[in-house]
């Protein structure tokens, strides 16, 4: 009674905010059933108090635990009231990690989840609350992006949290009969991949730039398992060679991610973001005409919309997606028709399965894919560089930055803005492909 674990937070501060009524005391203002109060609000349950806490106070246990956690957005109806009509009830469940040592939940040795969960979300503030609460209370760091259209996170922690994660991301009712377990792409890492914690309410869960309501994830293509798509693939590489593939295996990820690591025979697009795909999709129009349309990316997501808006040009014969992404491709077929490395948005960079080096230096052009953020300041473009290169002090992502790192190291601290450098500024923003019916034939 009165311990830890009635609140859900391990945070003696928000013990003190919310504790529990004297039984003397449970009459007055509340009537009988009143056991909790918190800022002048009187609760019956302890599923209505850890709602409140975990939306109006995880700012609080963020300066607890020394994070930098923004105060949760209020909106909607109050806490612990009904859920809108026609949409399920958030459940503001954590769990109970009190028998759980703080070593083996804080541990450096973990992994990195990848998923996301394309639904219906009548409060993406709420939602953003309670996902910023829990990856708090489990010492998860990451990016969560919450909308209207559903989540989309990769979290990083120990392998006990984790697997926490993932059992109360499945409990939740909002998610029910859509997210599975087979949905959470996991690779060794953990907390230490991410510099911090960003959980936030945005317009799309992907940023493509194009309004949800008028490109759906509902109007997604055809989506094929690992195993299905291994098929197609060997498929059209098979009649490729012999030219009478009418396929095109495309690629929706940027160019700094398919030049590490991509499937044999694709077409990928040579963009900086994926809210180009749209106008990349527009521009090439013709390239797509009548064609089966093989799609993948990285975890699944960005195919959801990117395969949307392709069907929505009305001019493939079939648009199909790899399910899962490259991700569960690789968990299938190490060894398949994905060569080289797969790029991650965080501070590992990529992660490999096989041993292929399909990218070079941009110095010296021997083989080399590990990734570096350019060196110079003002600069936050990746470069690969080999250590022979670095050695030289050649460093940056081109001529331009390589210059002005000598001349930015004399600016006053904090005055150093972000530029765009001549990598930037010389690549087309939406390229045009010039592809010849023989290329695509012959699967280059």
């Amino acid at each position: 009674r009165g311990s830890l674990r009635c609140v859900p937070f391990q945070a003696f501060s928000l013990f003190v905010k919310a504790k529990e009524v004297p039984a003397a005391s449970r009459c007055p203002g509340g009537g009988d059933g009143v056991r909790w109060r918190c800022c002048r609000q009187a609760f019956e349950e302890l599923p209505g108090i850890h709602r409140h806490v975990a939306l109006h106070h995880s700012g609080d246990v963020g300066r607890q635990e020394g994070l930098d956690a923004e105060p949760a957005e209020a909106g909607g109806s109050p806490a612990g009231g009904p859920a809108p009509a026609g949409s399920p009830e958030i459940s503001w469940a954590l769990p109970d990690t009190s028998r759980i040592s703080h070593e083996d939940l804080t541990s450096k040795v973990g992994e990195v989840l990848l998923y996301y969960c394309y639904c219906e979300v009548e409060n993406p503030e709420k939602l953003c609350a309670w996902q910023k609460a829990l990856c708090q209370h489990l010492h998860l760091t990451g990016k969560v992006r919450v909308a209207s259209e559903g989540i989309n996170g990769t979290v990083g922690g120990s392998k006990v949290a984790t697997s926490l994660y993932i059992d109360v991301m499945l409990s939740q009712p909002l998610f029910k009969n859509i997210l599975c377990k087979e949905d959470f792409k996991s690779s060794a890492g953990g907390a230490h991949c991410f510099p911090d914690l960003r959980v936030g309410v945005f317009k799309e869960i992907v940023p493509m730039g194009i309004d949800p309501k008028i490109v759906s994830y509902k109007e997604t293509g055809i989506h094929l398992s690992p195993q299905e798509f291994h098929r197609e693939v060997e498929q059209y590489l098979s009649q490729a060679s012999k030219g009478q593939s009418n396929t095109i295996l495309l690629d929706c990820r940027n160019f700094y991610e398919s030049k590490i690591g991509q499937f044999q025979g694709c077409l990928a697009p040579d963009i900086r973001k994926f809210s180009y795909f749209p106008s990349y999709v527009d521009e090439n129009l013709e390239l797509f005409k009548d064609k089966r349309v093989l799609m993948y990316c990285t975890g699944g997501i960005r195919c959801e919309r990117g395969s949307a808006y392709l069907r929505s040009k009305a001019v493939c014969r079939e648009v199909y997606q790899l399910k899962g992404g490259i991700h569960k491709y690789l968990e299938e077929f190490p060894d398949g028709f994905y060569r080289g490395k797969l790029f991650v948005f965080d501070d590992r960079y990529a992660i490999c399965s096989n041993e292929d080096i399909i990218s070079a230096c941009r110095y010296c052009g021997v083989l080399w894919d590990q990734y570096k953020l350019c060196s110079s300041q003002h600069c936050r473009q990746l470069v690969l560089t080999c250590p022979s290169c670095c050695s030289k002090g050649l460093t940056a992502c081109c001529p331009v930055c390589q210059e002005k790192e000598l001349n930015v190291t004399s600016r006053a601290s904090g005055q150093i803005l972000k530029e765009e450098c001549e990598c930037t500024r010389r690549r087309p923003r939406v390229p045009i492909e010039h592809v010849s019916q023989r290329m695509l034939d012959t699967g280059k």
